[in-house]
C-alpha cells in the first residue's frame, strides 16, 4: 500500500508495466502535500522535432498528481481519478531529464487540486500543470 512514508523504491515498483516504465518516469520524494519524480527527454518522450511532447509532459504531471492523491486517502475505502488537467508549455527540453513537482493546493472530502511545475536539468520552466484529483468512495 502507498503511503506518505513509501520509500522511491518501492513507489517506482508500481510503474511496472505500466505507461509510467514506458516513459521512464521515476519518483524522487513523496510527502503529504508534495510529490517530485524526474522524467528522461529521450526517444520515449520527445516530438518528431526533438523536443520534450507536450503529451509527455501531460502524462508526467498527472503521475505525480495522482500518486499524490493516492497516499493522502485510504486506498481500500477510495478511488483516485482525473477529472480535470490544464498545463502552459512555457519551455523546451531537448535532452537530460525533466524534473517535475506537485505540490497540493486544496485538500477536500472529495476533490484535491495540484499545482504542478516541470523543469529541466537548469530549473528552467518547461511546463506549468493544473490537475484536479476526484476522491470516490468504493463501493461496500
Amino acid at each position: 500500500m502507498i503511503t506518505i512514508h513509501s520509500k522511491p523504491e518501492e513507489l517506482n515498483a508500481i510503474n511496472k508495466n505500466a505507461l509510467m516504465e514506458q516513459l521512464g518516469i521515476e519518483y524522487t520524494e513523496l510527502k503529504e502535500g508534495f510529490v517530485s519524480g524526474k522524467m528522461p527527454v529521450d526517444r520515449r518522450t520527445k516530438q518528431p522535432m526533438g523536443i520534450l511532447h507536450g503529451g509527455a509532459s501531460l502524462a508526467f504531471a498527472e503521475t505525480l498528481a495522482s500518486l499524490g492523491s493516492l497516499a493522502l486517502v485510504d486506498p481500500l475505502k477510495f478511488e483516485i481519478r482525473g477529472a480535470s488537467l490544464t498545463a502552459n508549455h512555457v519551455g523546451a527540453a531537448t535532452k537530460g531529464w525533466v524534473i517535475g513537482e506537485a505540490t497540493l493546493i486544496h485538500k477536500g472530502k472529495m476533490t484535491h487540486v495540484w499545482d504542478i511545475v516541470i523543469k529541466d536539468e537548469s530549473e528552467v520552466k518547461v511546463s506549468v500543470a493544473r490537475m484536479t484529483v476526484m476522491i470516490i468512495p468504493k463501493d461496500k
